[in-house]
């Protein structure tokens, strides 16, 4: 079903090699328009919930677009940020963040063919991660002081943030998919 938040999440996924694209021009302004992209990919994954449940456009094809592209972008602008900033204290959030979204999404599929994905939906933590991440990733994209404020640095403590919220949402998940996991062993 083509709608426009099926529509935002199409775009978010058409982002990820523009995003690569001027992440790596050999110009000044790169990371100011890498920033800019990502910022427009990130409003677009709150932007296409939000109009899904408003208009209540939601469908079967959206459940799974949306997350497909989320994971998208997040992963593929977290590989970037750690191919320029190859540090161990890069490394470890982004592992652990990436690990998440794997195991997560399995068990999201897995809780699925039980019948019982509601029992790990998206929950609250799991926007404030998203939020987090978000909001880390662009500082990490954008790289420089601004305002002489520094920026990485600032990125680095909320990607942090959101590697302890990542495994505290993960953690919640799997907690409420225990009893499946136990009982279909």
């Amino acid at each position: 079903m083509l709608n426009l938040p099926n529509i935002l999440s199409c775009l978010r996924i058409l982002l990820v090699p523009v995003l690569i694209l001027f992440y790596f021009l050999p110009m000044p302004s790169a990371s100011c328009w890498a920033a800019l992209i990502f910022v427009i990919a990130a409003f677009t994954d709150w932007l296409d919930g939000y109009l899904a449940r408003k208009w209540q456009q939601t469908s079967a094809f959206g459940a799974f677009l949306d997350p497909v592209a989320d994971k998208l972008i997040v992963v593929m602008a977290l590989i970037m940020v750690l191919f320029k900033s190859p540090d161990w204290y890069i490394l470890i959030p982004v592992t652990l963040i990436i690990a998440r979204e794997l195991i997560v999404s399995a068990l999201r599929e897995w809780m699925a063919e039980l019948g019982q994905r509601n029992a790990v939906k998206v929950s609250q933590m799991g926007k404030w991660k998203t939020t987090f991440q978000m909001l880390a990733i662009a500082c990490l994209i954008y790289y420089k002081p601004l305002f002489g404020l520094p920026v990485f640095e600032i990125g680095v403590a909320l990607l942090y943030a959101a590697a302890w919220l990542t495994i505290q949402s993960m953690y919640y998940y799997l907690l409420a998919a225990w009893p499946m996991m136990r009982n279909k062993g």
